[in-house]
């Protein structure tokens, strides 16, 4: 089975000439909260227009949406969200600690994410999918995972994701 929880890269030190590992960001806290329950994409295609900080999806088939939103300007200028809704069951926000929490509707879940970790401090409502938009994300999601560890085996493979 594959491991979905994102590693911190090593990276070579060229001051002592040995590894070290980078500090991981907020990215890879949210996802590896989530990849505890959940199989995580990060930066998913929902339709032509709109991507998804991570899409993931539980072992039961709930969608569930992760936008991280920097700084309340990020958030009051970014309104893509809203179209995310149709596409998930349940769609969270991941903040940093000091971010004006109460400006997040109440309808979305809520994560409070630095560079060393995520915790979930409110769930989202939940929104259930049509079964024709589920199936569609299901085979989405798969497609895409798929299209993702090929592209990792065979890095010259011509396929796009």
């Amino acid at each position: 089975m594959l491991d979905m929880v994102p590693r911190p890269r090593i990276q070579s030190s060229p001051s002592t000439g040995g590894n070290r590992r980078s500090q991981p960001n907020c990215n890879e806290a949210c996802a590896g909260h989530f990849a505890r329950s959940a199989t995580v994409l990060s930066r998913s295609c929902l339709s032509p227009m709109t991507a998804a900080h991570f899409v993931a999806m539980s072992g039961s088939g709930d969608i569930l949406i992760v936008e991280i939103k920097s700084c309340l300007l990020d958030y009051r200028t970014d309104a893509k969200w809203q179209d995310y809704l149709e596409y998930c069951d349940r769609l969270y926000f991941a903040v940093r600690a000091d971010f004006p929490c109460e400006v997040i509707p109440e309808e979305a879940g809520l994560i409070l994410a630095d560079r060393y970790g995520a915790e979930l401090v409110r769930e989202g409502i939940e929104e259930r999918l049509s079964a024709a938009r589920r199936r569609a994300m299901m085979l989405a999601f798969a497609r895409a995972a798929a299209l993702r560890l090929q592209q990792h085996l065979d890095p010259g493979c011509s396929f796009e994701i």
